[in-house]
């Protein structure tokens, strides 16, 4: 018996969402190929509100961390270090021989904007490594504030992970200005796992061509090459993107704006209850939008109730690295609903007596 997926991915996958996944396959050298990867470009500009480039990978979301440590960074990084995805980004770009400096917050806290502004001042950097949604805390760091403070530094490329915010929360990238920004399918986009989204600037792109020693699978001017054709650099991962073209479809009859308030809605109600029987683990304000971590001020086994749990099919998320046990995890991202969340929430108050 399946279990439903309450965990910050992979998320749940609708059963028609699935079937797209079994579509024959078309070479992806062919103008088939090149109709559907144009069809799916445009419609990730209407959910992501931009002009930019698009590029599609098959890898995980952490590939296109390691894309933009190799391509953006010429002189030296400034990472922003909050939980255990950020550090990883920074761990990335040191295994690239990238130099990197990082500023660094204690788990739960956000990354505060005058720091990078600080640091950004001294004229060291030339690229910023900025983690929107730190899955591990569930700490949202302010991105539109910070985006006020990056036009100050036009010569800083501003690289941003939203692998667990984007398609779930808000994000109008021309807005914001950033240079980079990654996400990865098995997450708020509510698709199986094994494909990741990019989008960059033109002003990320003429950087990319100044940085040498990029690689080849991961190097922009690569994509650049076969993305002027509607295509991919290597063979990608074709069922995916027949159900990403079917998905985004979804998504915009929802409305950007309706799916952003139905997270919004499932993050508030989350955080409600478990201010009332346990407590929240980030700081007061900086909450995630797709998924909420929860301070374990019960000392439950987080193990057994998730034991407890597959017993009704369904799973949630330890805490993550040294979080495991004293924090627990409940994604609301995706094509979750809040009567999804209310039945779960519902079985752990019955199953912990609350």
């Amino acid at each position: 018996m399946h279990k439903k997926l309450f965990i910050p991915g992979p998320t749940e996958v609708r059963e028609d969402v699935l079937k797209k996944l079994s579509t024959p396959q078309i070479g992806h050298r062919s103008a088939e190929f090149q109709q559907l990867y144009s069809s799916i470009v445009e419609k990730l500009k209407k959910v992501l509100y931009t002009d930019n480039t698009i590029i599609l990978s098959t890898s995980s979301g952490t590939g296109l961390m390691e894309l933009a440590t190799r391509n953006f960074i010429e002189k030296r990084a400034l990472g922003t270090i909050c939980g255990a995805f950020s550090d990883r980004w920074a761990k990335i770009a040191k295994a690239n021989g990238k130099q990197i400096d990082s500023i660094e917050v204690e788990w739960g806290k956000h990354i505060p904007t005058e720091d990078i502004e600080k640091e950004l001042s001294t004229g060291k950097y030339d690229c910023l490594l900025y983690t929107h949604n730190e899955t591990s805390t569930g700490v949202r760091n302010p991105i539109e504030e910070l985006a006020e403070v990056m036009k100050k530094f036009p010569d800083v490329i501003w690289c941003v992970d939203a692998v667990s915010s984007m398609g779930g929360d808000l994000l109008k990238l021309d807005e914001l200005g950033v240079d980079f920004i990654c996400t990865s399918t098995q997450k708020a986009f509510a698709l199986p796992s094994g494909l990741a989204i990019g989008v960059l600037t033109d002003k990320a792109i003429q950087k990319s061509e100044q940085v040498p020693d990029k690689g080849y699978y991961f190097s922009v001017k690569t994509f650049m090459k076969y993305s002027e054709r509607n295509q991919t650099p290597t063979t990608p991962a074709i069922p995916h993107l027949f159900a990403l073209d079917y998905q985004l479809d979804r998504i915009l009859d929802e409305g950007m704006e309706n799916r952003y308030e139905r997270h919004k809605q499932m993050a508030e109600f989350v955080r409600a209850w478990a201010r009332q029987n346990f407590d929240l683990f980030p700081e007061p304000g900086y909450e995630s939008v797709t998924l909420t971590t929860i301070a374990n001020t019960r000392a439950i086994s987080v193990a057994d109730l998730n034991k407890q749990l597959a017993g009704r099919n369904k799973t949630i998320s330890n805490g993550y690295g040294n979080l495991k046990e004293k924090t627990f995890r409940i994604a609301h991202m995706g094509d979750m609903t809040l009567d999804d969340i209310k039945e779960l929430l519902n079985d752990i108050e019955e199953i912990l007596q609350l």
